[in-house]
């Protein structure tokens, strides 16, 4: 209906111009009308691609995540990730045996989301966990991007070794721990933190910036584990 309002518009404002040519005010008037009118037109069209391109947006859901991901990771050539943050940049080895999991974790950086996101929660000389932040931003990346869980990997060989990136469970009630997708968490001890096997997700290890990772655990946080500055990852990457 709202297109064909504004095809009436058109003709109606054409018809109106070519009734009044002759009077020279007139066109003058009709001039600065029409670059206003065709400005409202403009808008109009501009806000119905809009809501059509939003009805149309892929969304993932708990209904098709695991499906969706699971074909995902097969399609990807991507094997490694790279985090610039605040404190330097680290790179990291994705592990194809967990496709769910590495699959979530490419997606969500080729959408964008973990940048701009902090390291919001530093134990020290355990872990450093990242991709939250109390930024509206954040919040609005993830209800663009779907709300899902995915389900423990755990039975793959990975260990929670030293280097480890690994994916928290969810905070709601979760007897069965399913992942957090859009956290993750970095293992600092020596030489491990192998308590946590069978019940987190590995789902790569870091290769390079070990060093920056441990200067992110060294950073003074809050009773709460947050840091007292704040840790941004600038930028995330794959290739």
């Amino acid at each position: 209906m709202l297109r064909l309002s504004i095809s009436f518009i058109t003709i109606i404002t054409l018809f109106f111009f070519t009734a009044c040519g002759n009077n020279s005010n007139v066109k003058k008037t009709n001039k600065k009308v029409s670059n206003s009118k065709s400005k409202e037109i403009d808008s109009a069209v501009t806000l119905i691609e809009s809501s059509e391109e939003i009805e149309n947006e892929f969304v993932l859901t708990e209904e098709n995540a695991i499906d969706f991901f699971f074909e995902y990771a097969k399609e990807v050539k991507e094997t490694k990730a790279k985090l610039t943050t605040s404190l330097g940049s680290f790179t990291i080895e994705l592990y194809d045996n967990v496709p769910y999991h590495k699959g979530n974790f490419i997606y969500l950086i080729k959408e964008g989301y973990f940048d701009n996101t902090q390291f919001h929660r530093i134990v020290g000389d355990f872990i450093i966990q990242g991709g939250n932040s109390d930024d509206k931003q954040t919040s609005r990346k993830r209800r663009k991007i779907g709300r899902y869980l995915l389900p423990p990997d755990t039975r793959k060989g990975n260990k929670h070794h030293r280097g480890t990136i690994s994916m928290p469970s969810s905070e709601r009630d979760n007897p069965h721990k399913l992942a957090s997708p859009y956290e993750f968490f970095i293992v600092v001890t020596k030489p491990g933190s192998y308590h946590l096997d069978g019940s987190y997700t590995p789902f790569g290890r870091v290769i390079e910036g070990m060093d920056v990772v441990d200067k992110i655990n060294q950073v003074d946080v809050d009773d709460g584990d947050w840091p007292m500055r704040n840790i941004y990852i600038l930028k995330a990457e794959v290739f």
